[in-house]
């Protein structure tokens, strides 16, 4: 009598569910067209791709793959689990007594602390994990925002004549070279410094551990809250600091919300936080918009009170030509391309499942 296919149970997220897809044969038609849409313009070959990552898992190739998206869900499906596959989602010991035929669960990051490692331990089930190439792109976002607002760089390119500077406000006037060297010839005020500077994550999950590392590497201070603070040794190893929100807010140079969307994040930087920042202060958000309430954003940016801003993904998709926040000179606007390129996501799928493959020979 042939075996029965593996149960891999996954957490439902736009990314993970390409799981089913690829192990699957009973994944929807329409999703997997969906996907070979979404991933085309980096991957034109997704039945391709596919066809690639079976190759490297041929044991759990025809898997029954369960998506769960609540506690109670992921219960309900692990008692004839052989794999577990989560991104937030916790994994408790009463989980794991429901799952008497789990082999080893796989987180879809490498911060594992909603998983109850001593009882995965006492039970022999490894927890796997995998540092993910579209979480360090949207850390190298964040930088790059910060050192666009800093060198006011997103003003400054491709302005490089009198004509063209004096149109932004910066009328030439030459150095007198018989004494002085020329260095910003357009008298450019304000450039700033990452280095001496401090940082201030607001929620330090995937991303915000990525972005505290380059921060650093910038020798940059980095300062962090969230709603359960870490052990003095993990922030010993992270390098960081802990600040209460209120805190954190006044003695920042930079402001990086780094949360979820959610009813719990929505509008967490409003009015009353921006009368709380440091004057003249910068904010980078490539988390969700809706963090930060756009209407006292605006205020702050009129006001001067915020030094600069800059936002990737937008409030609404596609933007518009008109949108209020482009009337701005210190803010920068891209279009929801931190993670890019989609080979990260790929990539990342591709070594999760071979490793999970791997333990479940």
């Amino acid at each position: 009598m042939p075996a029965s296919p593996p149960v891999i149970v996954v957490e439902d997220d736009p990314f993970t569910r390409i799981v089913e897809l690829v192990l699957d044969p009973k994944a929807s038609p329409d999703r997997r067209a969906a996907y070979a849409d979404f991933f085309a313009h980096d991957v034109p070959d997704f039945d391709g791709w596919c066809d690639g990552v079976r190759a490297r898992a041929k044991n759990l190739v025809g898997a029954e793959v369960r998506l769960v998206g609540s506690p109670a869900e992921l219960r309900a499906a692990l008692p004839d689990a052989d794999g577990l596959i989560v991104e937030s989602l916790g994994v408790t010991r009463d989980d794991l007594a429901a799952a008497k035929n789990l082999k080893a669960i796989h987180k879809y990051g490498v911060v594992v602390r909603q998983i109850d490692a001593a009882a995965c331990a006492a039970r022999n089930i490894p927890v796997l994990t995998i540092r993910r190439r579209a979480n360090i792109a949207c850390a190298e976002v964040a930088l790059g925002l910060m050192l666009m607002l800093a060198k006011k760089m997103h003003r400054l390119t491709g302005r490089i004549s009198a004509a063209q500077l004096a149109e932004i406000g910066y009328p030439y006037r030459p150095f007198d070279r018989r004494h002085t060297p020329n260095s910003n010839w357009p008298r450019i005020p304000g450039i700033a410094m990452l280095y001496g500077a401090t940082a201030g994550i607001i929620g330090l999950g995937e991303i915000g551990r990525e972005i505290a590392v380059r921060a650093q590497a910038f020798g940059m201070r980095v300062l962090y809250c969230q709603r359960t603070r870490l052990s003095a040794a993990e922030e010993r190893e992270l390098n960081v600091t802990y600040r209460p929100l209120e805190k954190l807010l006044r003695e920042s140079d930079w402001i990086i919300p780094q949360l979820p969307s959610g009813p719990a994040t929505r509008h967490l930087i409003g009015a009353a936080e921006f009368e709380r920042i440091k004057p003249g202060a910068g904010m980078v958000n490539v988390s969700r918009a809706d963090v930060v309430d756009r209407s006292a954003l605006i205020a702050a940016l009129k006001s001067g009170r915020l030094g600069g801003f800059a936002l990737d993904p937008l409030y609404e998709e596609p933007g518009r030509s008109d949108d209020e926040l482009l009337r701005f000179d210190n803010v920068v606007l891209i279009p929801h391309i931190a993670a890019q390129p989609r080979w990260n996501a790929l990539n990342d799928l591709s070594d999760m499942i071979a490793a999970l493959a791997e333990e479940l020979r």
